[in-house]
């Protein structure tokens, strides 16, 4: 089992960020075949229940999702993400890593390789909404976070995996 990196970002005043759920970062957390590597993603959050898979990049402006923790699997080519909005982290994705986001922490992508691909998915019954910082967002966007339910299960080692230990 590959040891997670772990962020806990400060809200920015633009971007909220989680007030107690840290950002989890697995470096090379899954074996690729390379065959159909976006497939294996989609298997893997599925056996561990988060659904609503979809396959792309991630958007290139800051953003984030107050309704919706989101996992994201790379399975093609390097990105330069930014995390946790402008006080947060640059760091370079590569295929195989995994981030799982907290509802909240912001994400943009910095510059990425023509074949940088991503499989996103959320835990059952949640909805990904795209929060941009907007003051106007504030008056509901606190609540909504807090109140996003925990995910029964990590989507990389299901119901024992290290997620669940730093989400409690």
């Amino acid at each position: 089992m590959t040891e997670p990196q772990i962020h806990l970002f400060k809200d920015d005043g633009i971007i909220p960020n989680h007030p107690t759920l840290p950002l989890v970062y697995y470096h090379n957390a899954v074996e690729l075949n390379g065959t159909n590597n976006a497939a294996v993603f989609e298997r893997l959050f599925y056996n561990n229940n988060w659904e609503g898979s979809w396959r792309n990049g991630v958007y290139p402006f800051p953003h984030y999702h107050a309704a919706a923790h989101e996992v994201l699997g790379v399975y093609s080519g390097t990105g330069q993400i930014r995390l946790g909005g402008s006080n947060g982290i640059i760091t370079k994705v590569q295929p195989g890593d995994v981030i799982i986001i907290p509802a909240g922490v912001g994400h943009e992508n910095l510059g990425a390789s023509i074949d940088f691909g991503v499989v996103g998915a959320y835990p059952p019954g949640q909805i990904p909404d795209v929060q941009h910082g907007d003051p106007k967002e504030r008056k509901w966007v606190l609540d909504a976070i807090d109140n996003v339910p925990l995910p029964i299960s990590d989507p990389v080692f299901g119901a024992t995996g290290p997620l669940l230990s730093h989400w409690q």
